[in-house]
């Protein structure tokens, strides 16, 4: 007989909290959660059915079944003290798509009893409002010269748009500081052009809640707004409306910003597997969920599996007739401007013709076969900074090496990581910087060999990329790793 270390005689206090983390970490009621919130983002987006639907990385992914596009601002650049405009995470895409359609709605959700997230609150603000200074500095000191759709004398709101409930005191110093990030996005190297022919209003956030008033009859039209929206969404519902919901053959427990931390629940689960059999989870209940949901994962393995997408991959570079430009029109591979470099999730490739002479796989879970020479081919097995430290730093010397190699021989080079989003382009950064000159002009590496490396001239390589591989999202232990990588290189 096995005795448990546990007293036999919890306090109140300690049994309600057990019996409350039980319910929270309940899968089913995160997904049922999920499944509530929802309908109201689908009311939102029903309001504005013309303007695209973005999830904000990674938790609003699982509001939706289908997006328009994603988007990835983090609440830590708007947490109190630690505001920060994020050259790593400019989100360009976002503003060129809000001002060709007229604006946008971004979709998000917290955990922690507030109703919005501060990315919600703070961060996309923030960013609005650095962008909207970029563009009216552009437009004054081009006053010589029309812009299309905007006239010579405009006005230009440039002021920083902020929820009721941020303080007065809050709101005077984060404007303390927009000079300095207003000054470090128009010298990063971003085209703010791009910017001023896309955008002919400026970036304006709106917040919406599920404790929002909203008269359906008198919902206006963003057509006749002086500014192009954000409305930022936020599922989650609020303290009050965390409670016990009661069926005919069963009872939940809501979860405000269930779909936060997906790796402490989800048992493999993604949103996309979840939105093909919502219905199904729904109807099971609590008692069946974990075993149907563990099936639905195992099963779309072995699917995959049998299609060679994990496992061994099979990558045919032969055949492939080239477009105008000589470049692949592959889904989701990015080319980096010129550079016959591209950046692509290992997943996206597979079992596709593309037109590349040379691949360079990061992924360290995928074996690849592929029908090249052996020298047009390097795996190098990196991990996540937060599995090894130095993982990355390890393999940047071959990698450099190997993209020399294959670009003084005129070859155009893939690099691939597990969701093209992380390895990849820290991969790709070393590369650039090393072996390409400021202007992205491929040199061998003699301009690396005459300047020393700082993190500014980093960040503006690091937004050369963002600008072609819209879903960068290189992480801080990755990008320290490039740096020491490229500090240590000046050296020798």
């Amino acid at each position: 007989m096995e005795f448990s270390d546990e007293p036999l005689h919890l306090s109140i206090n300690k049994a309600a909290r057990k019996i409350k983390k039980r319910e929270t970490s309940s899968l089913y009621n995160s997904l049922r959660s999920i499944y509530e919130d929802s309908t109201f983002v689908a009311e939102i987006g029903g309001l504005w059915p013309d303007l695209p639907l973005v999830a904000n990385l990674r938790c609003g992914l699982w509001y939706a079944p289908r997006f328009d596009a994603t988007c990835y601002f983090k609440s830590t650049d708007g947490h109190q003290n630690n505001w920060s405009f994020n050259t790593a995470r400019l989100n360009l895409h976002l503003a060129i798509l809000s001002g060709q359609r007229g604006g946008c709605i971004i979709e998000d959700s917290t955990r922690k009893g507030k109703r919005f997230p501060d990315s919600m609150s703070k961060t996309i603000p923030i960013w609005c409002c650095v962008l909207n200074w970029g563009i009216y500095n552009h437009l004054q000191r081009t006053c010589g010269v029309q812009e299309e759709g905007h006239s010579i004398n405009f006005d230009w709101d440039t002021s920083l748009h902020l929820p009721s409930w941020v303080p007065q005191t809050e709101k005077a110093a984060i404007e303390s500081l927009l000079p300095k990030w207003i000054n470090e996005f128009e010298s990063c190297g971003v085209d703010i052009s791009s910017l001023v022919h896309a955008l002919k209003k400026p970036l304006r956030p709106l917040w919406i809640s599920q404790s929002t008033l909203i008269w359906l009859n008198e919902v206006p039209s963003y057509e006749s707004w002086d500014f192009t929206p954000v409305i930022l969404v936020s599922a989650s519902g609020q303290d009050s409306l965390v409670k016990q919901m009661v069926q005919a053959e069963f009872s939940w427990r809501y979860i405000p910003g269930a779909g936060d931390d997906e790796e402490s629940w989800a048992r493999g689960l993604t949103p996309d597997l979840f939105w093909k059999n919502a219905f199904r989870i729904m109807n099971a209940g609590p008692e069946t969920c974990n075993r149907m949901v563990s099936e639905i994962v195992e099963r779309d393995r072995v699917y995959r599996t049998q299609r060679g997408e994990l496992g061994l991959q099979v990558i045919d570079f032969s055949g492939v007739q080239k477009n105008e430009n000589n470049l692949a029109d592959t889904k989701g591979v990015f080319w980096i401007g010129s550079t016959c470099i591209a950046v692509a999730s290992i997943l996206d490739v597979c079992g596709e013709s593309v037109d590349f002479d040379c691949m360079l796989n990061c992924d360290a879970s995928a074996r690849v076969s592929v029908s090249m020479s052996s020298d047009a081919y390097l795996n190098l097995p990196i991990v996540s900074s937060k599995m090894d430290r130095f993982s990355l730093y390890r393999s940047l010397s071959s990698a450099v090496n190997f993209a020399k190699f294959q670009l003084l021989r005129g070859k155009r080079m893939l690099i691939c990581c597990q969701n093209g989003e992380d390895i990849s382009i820290c991969v790709s950064l070393a590369i650039l910087t090393c072996l390409f000159d400021e202007s992205g002009n491929f040199d061998g590496g003699e301009s690396f060999k005459r300047k020393s490396v700082t993190k500014w001239e980093m960040r503006k390589r690091l937004v050369f990329i963002c600008n072609f591989a819209i879903k960068a999202r290189p992480s801080r232990g990755n990008l320290k790793q490039v740096f020491a990588f490229l500090t240590s290189e000046e050296e020798h």
